[in-house]
């Protein structure tokens, strides 16, 4: 048996996408252990998660998600921008199109420059209201915890948010996962710890739920980050700066650029690495 798969990385967040356009290739209840043995990165191709393309009912094309500890994620800002990279080198699309996810229908738009692919993702709008949370103010959510104030917020996966002064002093490895399984995240979330710079710009790094350590980037990360930042009308934890409606989000693996408003928008990269076979 054959297995094509192709390698992927948005911002250093990297993918093993497999093509089920034409119909199903690896079992839905085999797709968690796929994840799990094909991720490891001395083992196995390595990745941060494996994207599966399919067609949906409704004709537009379907992403799934599986994560290196089995887990499926209900949306993936890189994944997206990445799934889109292959389908439009593939053809199955055009500058245009809608990916179906557990998280609901995402739009994107994407295209070259200068050989350089970029797609523009229309993120799930930012949720602050959500139920069995403790709330301080309308529709902000405050934990302490380890002496950090944590900031809730869903973009199609739930998020915490947390302003610091000097981002490379934070014990990421000891903090963020008692953040990331904390009861005011019933499933879990991803952890981002975020400084802001004297530009306005975010520059965050983030411990990625399912992956369970620092990803070189996350997509809903950065949306999250810069979300929460708009929302509380700051970024700062010594005095208020403004955070406008577009926002520079700068990950280990790259920029991003977040817009704010009637839609809420994702725009980066996304790089092909290889494409290989995996055979039994």
């Amino acid at each position: 048996m054959e297995i094509p798969f192709t390698k992927l990385h948005g911002n250093g967040n990297d993918f093993i996408l497999v093509d089920e356009y034409l119909g199903c290739i690896i079992p839905d209840e085999m797709k968690g252990e796929f994840a799990r043995l094909y991720c490891d990165r001395r083992f196995g191709i390595g990745a941060d998660g494996v994207l599966y393309l399919s067609r949906a009912p409704s004709k537009n094309l379907k992403m799934r998600l599986f994560q290196p500890d089995e887990s499926e994620a209900d949306m993936c800002g890189n994944g997206v921008r990445c799934f889109a990279k292959y389908a439009y080198d593939n053809r199955y699309t055009r500058e245009q199109c809608t990916v179906e996810t557990p998280a609901g229908p995402i739009d994107v738009r994407m295209g070259y420059e200068d050989d350089h692919f970029s797609a523009t993702v229309r993120m799930p709008d930012p949720e602050f209201d959500r139920p069995k949370i403790p709330a301080k103010g309308k529709g902000e959510y405050v934990e302490n915890i380890a002496d950090y104030t944590v900031y809730a917020v869903n973009v199609g996966v739930p998020h915490a948010v947390v302003f610091v002064n000097e981002l490379a002093e934070v014990p990421l490895s000891q903090v963020a996962p008692i953040i990331r399984n904390h009861p005011t995240f019933p499933k879990g979330a991803n952890v981002n710890f975020v400084e802001v710079d004297a530009e306005n710009e975010l520059h965050i790094r983030t411990f990625e739920r399912g992956v369970e350590d620092e990803t070189m980037s996350c997509g809903t990360g950065a949306t999250a980050s810069a979300a929460v930042a708009h929302h509380l009308g700051y970024a700062g934890v010594d005095g208020k700066v403004y955070v406008g409606n577009e926002v520079t989000v700068l990950t280990k693996g790259g920029p991003f650029t977040v817009r704010l408003g009637e839609e809420t928008t994702l725009e980066g990269p996304a790089v092909t690495v290889f494409s290989g076979i995996i055979s039994f």
